[in-house]
């Protein structure tokens, strides 16, 4: 018998479902940890001990999501055993091939092959139980900046992916800038193995971890919900010696959370809606 259990939220495939998927990790700690968009819809897993709470937490956040006009139901969310874990992992093949975030970016999962151009930056990745593949409007408006970034000449000497996930933003940060010392910091054990075997499978020299390295660095990327962001102003300014990017930002939370950074210290240089996604935002601030 398998020790975990899936969650099921039934949903429409296509742009609906990614902006759900991304709502749900925002919402909800146990679907932060890694989801499936499967037809008809968004899995997620929980410990068998959690079944119940876990399952009218997913009812209230969905009712929540609901009043605001997602096309979603919260009767119809179930709980069934899930798979074992080895199938569940691989059920990530039948849904997720290689896509190109920026320019240059180009994550390519494990299973599938790219034909690279002169300048791509081609990043293997495996999402395993950890959210991540760079499909969300808030990982990509996070990876086009850090592009924009790189273009107009910007080497920094440390970086931290704060929040990592499954490691894509700061897989992304060692492709651009090899030169940098790259951190990757989640406080869920399960991301920063993920992000760790994928900083394994692409050769990359990144350090993983649960806790914050001592000192400050040249950019910080905290791709995190609101809430979340807004408790950390007061830690994570301080580190912030060059550039910080904020996602994970609904488009009317932005300029409220960039403004409290702003509060403590930093520049805000811009806020932008997502180009695919308006819904979500990101800032850029400078210290």
């Amino acid at each position: 018998m398998s020790d975990w259990l899936e969650i099921s939220v039934p949903v429409e495939r296509g742009e609906a479902a990614e902006d759900v998927a991304g709502l749900l990790a925002l919402e909800l700690p146990d679907a932060a940890s890694g989801v499936e968009i499967r037809p008809g819809e968004i899995v997620y897993w929980v410990p068998l001990e959690r079944g119940e709470t876990a399952l009218a937490e997913a009812r209230g956040a969905v009712t929540v999501l609901a009043a605001s006009g997602q096309p979603l139901d919260a009767s119809r969310v179930a709980m069934r055993p899930a798979a074992p874990e080895a199938e569940w992992r691989d059920a990530w093949k039948r849904y997720f091939r290689t896509i190109r975030l920026t320019r240059q970016i180009v994550v390519v999962p494990s299973w599938d092959t790219h034909e690279e151009a002169a300048d791509d930056r081609v990043i293997h990745l495996d999402p395993g139980q950890a959210f991540g593949t760079g499909a969300h409007a808030s990982t990509r408006l996070v990876l086009e900046i850090m592009q924009e970034l790189a273009d107009g000449g910007a080497r920094p000497r440390r970086v931290l992916d704060l929040g990592a996930g499954s490691g894509i933003l700061a897989l992304a940060a060692a492709a651009l800038w090899p030169e940098a010392e790259v951190h990757a910091v989640d406080n869920d054990p399960a991301a920063v193995l993920v992000a760790r075997e994928n900083a394994a499978l692409n050769g990359a020299s990144i350090a993983t971890g649960l806790e914050w390295p001592p000192g400050a660095f040249d950019l910080v990327m905290a791709n995190i919900q609101a809430d979340v962001l807004a408790e950390l102003v007061a830690a994570l300014v301080p580190r912030v010696a060059g550039n910080l990017i904020l996602s994970g930002l609904l488009t009317e939370q932005v300029d409220g959370v960039a403004a409290e950074y702003a509060a403590a210290g930093l520049r805000v240089l811009r806020t932008a809606p997502g180009r695919e996604d308006p819904a979500w935002s990101a800032a850029l601030l400078a210290r």
